[in-house]
């Protein structure tokens, strides 16, 4: 017997089944929700208290050096250049001798007005004695008193020919001195115009320049001062801020184009009495000690010179300082280290460190680091440091931009 077996064929959709099955896991599974995010950490900055400091604004200008004194040197008697007596561009001393104009006809004419004022003398001794006579001759009657005046008359005629021939020897010897030319001021001298040999005009207007003489020790600088400054320093002097330059010595400091800083000091020691109208500026003069002859007439420089009194400031790192349009802020950390917006009114840098005129507190925490990471309103985490602060007086100018030191708080 043959069996026989039958399969079954039930018709249920077990592939169906078992793809619901994953579908429905992974739906409870994504009922679960997503994991939360981490929160971020608040961004570091670095923050520092404003330094307190006395300073004076210093305003700065370009100013041009000067000579206190030059002189040109020109003959007071023509004549033919007999001799020179100094090296170009030397330094000489007052007094030194530089040229010699041919003496001898000066000479001559010194020696004759010698001898009209001895032939002067000797008819006033005559004169004298003639008056004499007849004073005596007139008690006895022996000659007229008309004669008697005439003698009288012909002294005193004598008399005043030899104080005129005496004049003239005066003027003759100063013309013999006026062939030799000294310097009249010690500086250094010019190079020499006229060679020897040639005729000198002199004693006139159109005398022939020979050379020139500026002094160097010391030495002037002329700044301009627009009006807008030239009012400022009015009104500080009003104040009892700041004395004015015409009554006080205020410093000035000078710096040659090559000079780091403003190695020379000196001061103000002239205002002139009117602005220019052609320029609206006011010229000032700042006079400065020259020992080595450093600073020569006609060199550009820098001028620095008081622009305010002494006063306390606020100051901080100029890299502090934000700008929202034309508003100037700074960012503050509060004790809870959130973020403060703060609007600032900003005054000059002084020794590398921006003055803040309005708008901080000295015991402010002020973001000098970092400041791109802060926005207001959020937490940071701010890190403490000193405000660099150059090793200098900060009463006068910058003397050494690369000096620094920390600021003790």
């Amino acid at each position: 017997m043959v069996r026989r077996t039958r399969r079954y064929n039930s018709g249920f959709p077990w592939n169906s089944v078992t793809l619901g099955l994953a579908g429905l896991a992974l739906l409870l599974v994504g009922c679960e929700g997503p994991q939360a995010a981490p929160a971020p950490a608040p961004p570091k900055v670095t923050v520092s208290r404003p330094v307190v400091r006395e300073v004076i604004e210093w305003d700065e200008y370009t100013g041009r050096l000067a000579a206190v004194e030059s002189v040109e040197i020109r003959a007071r008697v023509s004549g033919y250049l007999q001799s020179i007596h100094f090296n170009d561009g030397a330094i000489v001393k007052k007094g030194n001798l530089l040229f010699v104009i041919d003496p001898r006809p000066y000479q001559a004419e010194l020696d004759r007005a010698v001898a009209e004022s001895k032939l002067a003398d000797a008819r006033l001794e005559l004169a004298k004695s003639d008056y004499a006579r007849a004073q005596r001759l007139l008690q006895v009657r022996a000659i007229s008193e008309e004669e008697a005046d005439t003698r009288a008359s012909r002294q005193r005629e004598t008399q005043e020919q030899l104080h005129a021939a005496r004049a003239a020897v005066d003027a003759a010897k100063l013309n013999v001195e006026f062939t030799r030319i000294t310097a009249p001021i010690t500086g250094r001298i010019s190079r020499k115009l006229v060679t020897e040999g040639n005729l000198i005009n002199g004693g006139t207007a159109q005398s022939t320049l020979l050379t020139t003489i500026v002094s160097l020790d010391p030495i002037h600088c002329y700044i301009e001062a627009d009006e807008r400054a030239y009012l400022k320093y009015v009104r500080l002097a009003r104040e009892g801020k700041r004395a004015s330059s015409r009554e006080a010595r205020n410093p000035a400091y000078l710096a040659l184009a090559d000079e780091t800083g403003f190695p020379h000091k000196g001061y103000i020691d002239f205002v002139d009495n009117r602005l220019d109208p052609n320029t609206g500026t006011m010229t000032g003069r700042a006079i400065f000690p020259n020992p080595d002859l450093t600073l020569t007439p006609g060199l550009f420089a820098r001028v620095r010179i008081p622009g305010s009194g002494k006063y306390e400031a606020l100051m901080t790192a100029d890299e502090a300082i934000g700008t929202d349009l034309s508003q100037k802020f700074v960012f503050v950390v509060n004790d809870q280290s959130i973020v403060e917006y703060r609007a600032v009114q900003l005054g000059p840098i002084i020794s590398g460190l921006r003055v803040i005129r309005e708008g901080l507190k000295p015991e402010d925490w002020v973001i000098i680091k970092g400041i791109q990471r802060a926005r207001a309103n959020i937490k940071v985490d701010p890190e403490r440091q000193e405000v660099p602060l150059r090793e200098e007086n900060l009463l006068a100018p910058e003397s050494d931009p690369t000096a620094e030191r920390k600021v003790e708080r």
